[in-house]
């Protein structure tokens, strides 16, 4: 019978050295590749959250066309549309904030600090990931402010938050183990 294990995993000592190199040209580019897409996801995860802490809302009632004219009756609908301004910044949504100020061990300092820095600082670390400015520091700081945030959110029982913290985390120390890989970097030592 003949032996088809060499086909699915050939082996390293009867391959040519032009079949060697091949491979592993082949393999470091997929490794190239997925701490590109890593970095990508994490970056623009970072930044988009970042921006989001400025969205609102503007309301505003609009007049009823009816056959495409506009109602005589005084008919209005109220539209609802979303804006980003500096007006709308909440670093720590207006629905968790009562939760967290009830929470006897969140340090009184924290709350304040976290609704002030929280958009700012995912603004920055996503922009610095995408760029690849201090890679390694970035991803670790980002890790860090996901611990911190996971942490709120196990006070207040928000599981979904937390288990959904812990995939960002897998994703994060996966871009750090390919960070030997991460091309394009600025400070790439860092």
């Amino acid at each position: 019978m003949p032996d088809f294990s060499t086909l699915s995993h050939p082996n390293p000592n009867t391959m040519s050295n032009e079949e060697t190199c091949c491979s592993k040209d082949h393999n470091q580019l997929a490794l190239i590749f997925g701490s590109l897409l890593l970095r990508l996801w994490l970056g623009v995860r970072a930044l988009q959250t970042g921006i989001e802490k400025f969205a609102g809302t503007a309301s505003s009632d609009a007049a009823i066309k009816i056959d495409g004219e506009t109602n005589d009756y005084g008919l209005t609908a109220a539209e609802s549309v979303k804006n980003y301004a500096m007006d709308h910044y909440h670093g720590v949504p207006q629905a968790l904030m009562g939760k967290f100020e009830k929470e006897p061990l969140m340090p009184g300092f924290g709350l304040p600090l976290y609704d002030k820095l929280l958009g700012p600082t995912l603004l920055i670390l996503g922009i610095t990931i995408l760029l690849g400015i201090a890679y390694r520091s970035s991803l670790f700081v980002l890790g860090l402010l996901y611990i911190s945030l996971t942490w709120g959110l196990i006070l207040i029982k928000e599981d979904g938050g937390v288990a959904w913290l812990g995939i960002h985390m897998i994703m994060i120390v996966g871009a750090l183990a390919l960070a030997q890989y991460n091309r394009l970097a600025i400070l790439k030592k860092w």
